[in-house]
């Protein structure tokens, strides 16, 4: 009878114990703001700043310009808490800066007319001086005729995309183009094809990229490499050929509505296929800022990689691209949501922190409020992602962020794969359209336990390849703290 009863209290225990370790708290997934929290910063009480565009500047001040024609000058922009003290406006009475650049003492703007330049000569921190640097294309009066512009280049030109008269047309010289504004203030017609971009930047590199927004020409949200003498694909703005063509050329072929994007890139040698495109309603549906992380790790394991904002979605995105037979192209990635308005500027300092600028007016988006100053800092965790997807002739490389556990990367259910493209069309948009299921033969993880080799049967030129990886982990049994990767695969490499 004792023993019974020690046998029945063991059981008890026992018992106890298990239903104990069931109702224990198990450990939180990660999420984004636990690697990259967001930092609203406080703005001047009464101002509407529709934060566009940022620039550091020599004196450890930040810049930022406002969709309403005023610079404003942040005073400790790294400081942990940044009050409505730390705004000093610099200029008033610009017209829509949508970009900024610095060189020499000069603050370079980017406006709807023109590229200007200011500087304040007596140091009361207000601008006393203002230049015309070039304003050699047309305004009409539209709404939509945006001009965004990028940093120095290495011969000291600014590259300005100018957006079309609306959604279709070219009413006023060089909009829908690309020109290049050097520092002298001479300005050269660089590429014709563009439709409404959001933003515009280098890579690590040096090479230009600009983001264009779904419509006419365009069947999604991509990102394009401008290269001189290239068309980017919307022919709108053909009709300026007449004054450009000693530095273009004549103008290229008219794409055939209804076609596919590589049937006529093939077609028309002028034209430069995106590099990336983003999914429409489900990476965003207005890409925007363009900037690529310099900081040499400061950010976190993303360096020289490029981030984009999505305007309507209030996020912003990140971009893993490669050079394949000499075209850029890559994948896209989610990066981080969660802004306070609609994402539009985007700078990335050299120490490590992203400053993203929100405006919703005319456009709305996710985040509800009319306009955002906002930073974001890498806290030195590192995330688990895919921090790379390569294309090989018969499948995809896929690198990590931390090391993997070999069994449920080499399991090919952990895997999605499907294919899609867009229609090439003078219409507003595209559905995806012509969607495969590629067959996933096997995966096997590379020597460095980072990597895995999926072999891939069925991959389709000009398409979209959208991968869900819901089965990885990491050696640490991590989920993926993003799981969709879309590559866009505009050509195949050569053989191994």
């Amino acid at each position: 009878m004792p023993f019974l009863n020690r046998s029945i209290i063991c059981l008890l225990m026992l018992t106890s114990v298990a239903v104990a370790q069931e109702d224990a708290p198990k450990a939180a997934v990660p999420t984004e703001g636990d690697y990259y929290p967001i930092t609203t910063f406080e703005t001047p009480k009464d101002v509407v700043l529709e934060a566009s565009s940022f620039q550091m500047m020599p004196n450890g001040k930040m810049a930022v310009a406002s969709r309403r024609g005023e610079i404003w000058m942040i005073s400790d922009p790294f400081a942990e808490n940044v009050t409505a003290k730390n705004f000093t406006r610099f200029a008033h009475g610009l017209h829509e800066v949508l970009s900024m650049t610095e060189k020499d003492g000069w603050l370079y703007v980017i406006q709807r007319p023109d590229v200007s330049r200011i500087r304040d000569t007596d140091s009361d921190g207000i601008a006393d001086e203002f230049e015309v640097v070039n304003g050699d294309w047309g305004i009409s009066g539209d709404y939509h005729e945006y001009a965004f512009g990028s940093k120095f280049d290495k011969d000291d030109n600014i590259w300005v995309v100018l957006c079309l008269t609306g959604s279709f047309s070219s009413q006023v010289p060089y909009r829908g183009w690309c020109v290049r504004v050097s520092a002298d203030g001479q300005m050269t017609p660089t590429c014709s094809g563009v439709r409404s971009p959001g933003g515009i930047g280098a890579n690590s590199l040096g090479d230009i990229f600009y983001t264009d927004n779904q419509g006419p020409w365009n069947g999604t949200c991509e990102l394009k490499h401008l290269i001189p003498g290239k068309f980017m694909g919307h022919p709108g703005g053909f009709e300026w050929y007449k004054d450009a063509e000693s530095t273009m050329g004549p103008q290229p072929t008219l794409p055939t509505s209804g076609s596919r994007i590589m049937t006529e890139a093939k077609r028309i040698p002028e034209y430069e296929p995106p590099c990336i495109h983003f999914p429409y309603d489900k990476m965003g549906k207005s890409a925007a800022g363009v900037a690529c992380d310099m900081s040499n790790g400061k950010f976190g394991p993303f360096n020289d990689q490029m981030f984009v904002t999505d305007q309507s979605f209030s996020t912003v995105m990140r971009c893993s691209m490669e050079k394949v037979q000499g075209h850029w192209q890559g994948a896209c990635f989610p990066f981080l949501e969660g802004f306070d308005s609609g994402s539009l500027g985007l700078e990335i300092s050299e120490n490590g922190a992203m400053f993203v600028g929100g405006t919703n007016r005319g456009w709305g988006s996710r985040g509800r409020k009319p306009f955002a100053v906002e930073r974001v800092n890498w806290t030195g965790k590192i995330p688990f992602e895919i921090r790379d997807m390569h294309v090989k002739p018969d499948g995809f490389e896929l690198t990590f962020t931390h090391e993997v556990s070999a069994a449920s990367v080499e399991d090919v259910s952990s895997y999605k794969l499907t294919t899609y493209t867009y229609i090439y069309q003078e219409s507003y948009g595209s559905p995806e359209v012509d969607h495969t299921e590629p067959t996933i033969l096997k995966a096997v993880v590379g020597k460095d336990n980072k990597s895995v080799r999926l072999y891939v049967d069925g991959l389709q030129e000009g398409h979209v390849h959208e991968l869900h990886s819901d089965g990885v982990r990491s050696k640490a049994d991590l989920p993926l703290l993003h799981k969709e990767a879309y590559y866009t695969l505009n050509y195949f490499p050569s053989a191994e």
